[in-house]
């Protein structure tokens, strides 16, 4: 439910919000949930066929989205003219949500190099592409909000789970999101990130499908049910908004209580 201050305005009235991933899971979410609170979202996947039904879906809320339903992230060039035209169409940049990131599993014993460079560019390095790109923007604002997706595994040892590129990569974000705060505060600039937990995603579905897996992940964790996106978008949304006004360099872990232990 989307939740609204107490005279009624909507938190992101005519600020234009960039959401990355936006083809499905919790960038569709935080699409339609951004566009609800008066947002203009401008949307990038490189998933034309998902990025045509978020489209719609925002539309059907009544809110604006646009953006590229063909973006490849790791391709600078395609990320700065992606930027660029959001700036030319909506006049600038107020929110950047970094939240798509994709990874090769694998442990020290059996990650190839290969794998390790492609994860590290898909989970990290698309981050440091898409904020660096909309850095200008920001700055000739004279405030604005950055929200990156971390993860519970650049907190904590996961296990035996065969994902050690992802819990780098999930540090380093947690460490180059405190980085930015520093950075972006002279600017009137805030960055924080989130760290879901266990979340129930079309990316997770069939590791979820599995009884043991299943278990394994809800095994330590205080609330037994999985995460669903609005729970991570929640949090994004607060954390992008004037509410959190007080708030940078934060992690903020949202994991059901899976770290707790």
């Amino acid at each position: 439910m989307t939740t609204r201050p107490a005279d009624g305005r909507r938190r992101f009235e005519r600020k234009v919000v960039l959401i990355t991933g936006t083809g499905g899971g919790q960038g569709r979410a935080a699409a339609v949930r951004f566009a609800e609170e008066g947002a203009v979202v401008v949307g990038a996947d490189i998933k034309t066929d998902g990025q045509a039904e978020t489209v719609a879906m925002v539309e059907a809320v009544g809110g604006t989205m646009t953006g590229s339903g063909s973006l490849d992230l790791t391709v600078a060039d395609a990320v700065r003219d992606w930027v660029g035209q959001a700036v030319i169409d909506h006049g600038g940049i107020d929110v950047v949500y970094n939240n798509a990131g994709v990874f090769r599993m694998g442990d020290i014993a059996n990650l190839s190099l290969d794998d390790w460079n492609w994860s590290i560019e898909r989970e990290l390095t698309q981050v440091f592409s898409v904020t660096s790109a909309a850095w200008p923007y920001l700055v000739a604002r004279g405030a604005g909000a950055i929200v990156n997706t971390a993860s519970i595994a650049g907190v904590v040892t996961l296990g035996e789970g065969g994902g050690i590129v992802h819990a780098a990569t999930k540090a380093a974000v947690i460490a180059i999101t405190r980085d930015m705060a520093v950075t972006g505060a002279q600017h009137g600039i805030r960055a924080n990130s989130i760290s879901p937990g266990t979340v129930e995603t079309p990316a997770t579905a069939e590791m979820f499908a599995d009884p043991d897996g299943r278990a394994a992940m809800l095994g330590p964790q205080l609330l037994k049910r999985l995460g669903q996106p609005d729970d991570i978008v929640s949090a994004a949304l607060y954390l992008a908004s004037d509410e959190a006004s007080f708030v940078t360099g934060v992690n903020l872990v949202v994991d059901g209580g899976y770290t707790v232990r």
